[in-house]
């Protein structure tokens, strides 16, 4: 159960209330490509709204390195925010200083001033205090509601907590019990989708759901590291060789959850493979499951090159029909599943249809999770890729549940106390 303080918990009628929401969304050709985050917002403004709240909001917008910069503004924005929530959305060109404090004299009871990018200010990334005093200039309350940023303890989340009363929207509550409940208490059996690129980005999250799930599956580049492990050649395929030690030590923890229990874990045995990412270069599909070194304790032991191999000018970009299937077979006879990370480089585009050529995997685990092979579990989805090219095929509504946290996500499912969660006031507390 969520132990902090929310809107409903404190009076919010007619106060000026700052929000810092996460509006970290897709820019292209100076219009919003993906709505999601913004959507998810919109239960918490609309409560305090009818409160006849004056609100004001912060969010960051990519990594503009601590300067203006026009292509990381958020003003385009303010008009999908105006669109989505029927209500007039002014824009403020900064979100401190006289500029803001301008456009707030003006500000009247259920409206809406949307601030321009706080990491245009490098004292946002370094939890100024000085810097968070002045975002909190006019307001009487502090709602956080950026799922998406309170892994980081920045001005926005930690440090304007010590200068306003602080508590949690809707969504960020919503965030958090619905992943916590699933660590806790998930139905079961319970399966884990792990993807990305690094093994040391998800590490904690690779051991925590081998001891906590019945099964594990990992693909995407990430897979690429753990082929290394088991003498695979992987051509030009992305991976870090520094890492293949993690690998192996991952794969001997696997296998020995495997003696103790019923637990299953699952690496790619083929994969579509190409000399190149762009969609109309040829493609094959490499089977190298006879070719696996079982003993990673004598790598890097050499195993028979053969025709069926990775060539040296080849690179593994999705996983393939045998490894998608079993995939997909396993996600039938569990009842719960997290996916945290596409399994190929699903923002290459298709020639023709909605369908990118090594996005197959992907599709295999969507096609299951939504109950077309029969079963339909609950479904946990995380990470900015998997939530964009689950937006991008417009079905971000038909899961359980699509975090807008890529890292909070991680941080929260590994255990992490997350700083902009902890700064917030306690269900004990006073705060009125």
């Amino acid at each position: 159960m969520f132990k902090k303080k929310t809107i409903e918990d404190v009076d919010c009628q007619n106060k000026t209330i700052l929000v810092r929401v996460d509006y970290n969304v897709p820019i292209k050709d100076g219009k919003v490509a993906d709505d999601y985050r913004i959507k998810q917002s919109l239960p918490t403004l609309k409560y305090l709204l009818e409160k006849k709240a004056r609100l004001i909001l912060i969010s960051h917008l990519g990594r503009p390195e601590g300067r203006p910069d026009a292509k990381f503004s958020l003003k385009p924005v303010a008009a999908v925010l105006a669109g989505l929530i029927d209500v007039k959305v002014e824009f403020a060109a900064d979100c401190v200083g006289p500029l803001v404090e301008e456009k707030l004299n003006q500000l009247k009871p259920g409206q809406i001033l949307l601030c321009e990018n706080l990491r245009f200010h490098p004292e946002e990334e370094k939890n100024d205090e000085g810097f968070a005093k002045n975002l909190a200039i006019g307001s009487e309350l502090f709602v956080q509601d950026g799922f998406g940023v309170v892994h980081r303890a920045h001005a926005s989340t930690e440090a304007i907590t010590h200068f306003l009363p602080s508590v949690s929207g809707f969504l960020l509550k919503k965030e958090v019990d619905t992943i916590t409940d699933v660590m806790s208490k998930p139905k079961r059996p319970l399966m884990a989708i792990i993807g990305g690129a690094k093994i040391a980005d998800k590490l904690d999250l690779l051991k925590k759901f081998i001891s906590l799930a019945d099964v594990v599956a990992v693909g995407g580049a990430m897979a690429n590291t753990f082929l290394l492990a088991q003498n695979v050649d992987i051509g030009k395929s992305l991976a870090d060789r520094n890492e293949v030690p993690l690998a192996r030590d991952i794969i001997e923890a696997g296998e020995a959850e495997a003696t103790k229990r019923r637990f299953v874990f699952i690496l790619p045995h083929d994969a579509v493979v190409s000399s190149s990412v762009d969609p109309a270069a040829p493609t094959r599909i490499v089977d190298w499951s006879s070719h696996v070194v079982a003993d990673v304790e004598n790598y890097p032991k050499r195993v028979p090159r053969s025709a069926s191999e990775v060539a040296a000018n080849e690179m593994i970009l999705d996983i393939g029909p045998f490894s998608g299937s079993f995939i997909a077979g396993s996600i039938q006879l569990c009842d719960t599943v997290v996916w945290n990370g596409t399994m190929g480089v699903t923002e290459t585009e298709s020639l023709q249809g909605p369908i990118g050529p090594y996005a197959h995997g992907s599709e295999l685990i969507i096609e299951s999770l939504l109950g077309q092979f029969g079963h339909r579990p609950f479904s946990l989805l995380g990470g900015g890729d998997t939530s964009g090219y689950i937006e991008s095929r417009g079905l971000i509504d038909q899961f359980n549940h699509v975090s807008t946290g890529g890292g909070a996500s991680l941080e929260l499912m590994a255990g992490r106390k997350l700083p902009g969660v902890e700064a917030l006031a306690n269900k004990s507390s006073k705060v009125q």
